[in-house]
């Protein structure tokens, strides 16, 4: 399994990295191993204003759909565009270019309290 340090992460399996007030979120390389073969990625958020833990969307596997959860609050600025014709990008690069919405986030210094890759590691392991 792949955890990138220079990210943060949630207990719900995101990831998110931060540049100034602007964050890039995705699903960890544990959660997309562990749903499977992802089949469409729904997310309709743009624009909103969402607290922490909040749904953002969801991602649809063959055997299941899981919710996706905001790491920090923030407004929803875009949406991936690539996974509405390769959804299977958050399968084969979860970090790169199947990472799925950015972020304008309310306050940057909320991005510390999140954990490292180390304690996520230590959640998945």
């Amino acid at each position: 399994m792949n955890f990138p340090s220079e990210l943060r992460y949630t207990k719900d399996h995101e990831w998110i990295s931060l540049e100034g007030n602007i964050a890039t979120v995705g699903i960890t390389d544990f959660a997309q191993s562990e749903l499977g073969d992802i089949v469409f990625v729904d997310i309709n958020t743009v624009g909103k204003e969402l607290k922490a833990e909040e749904i953002f969307g969801t991602v649809e596997a063959v055997k299941t759909v899981s919710d996706l959860f905001l790491p920090l609050a923030g407004t929803v600025l875009e949406v991936n565009p690539l996974l509405d014709k390769k959804p299977e990008l958050v399968n084969s690069d979860p970090y790169g270019d199947g990472w799925m919405v950015k972020l304008t986030v309310s306050d940057p210094a909320d991005f510390e309290g999140l954990m490292d890759a180390a304690a996520y590691g230590n959640l998945v392991h």
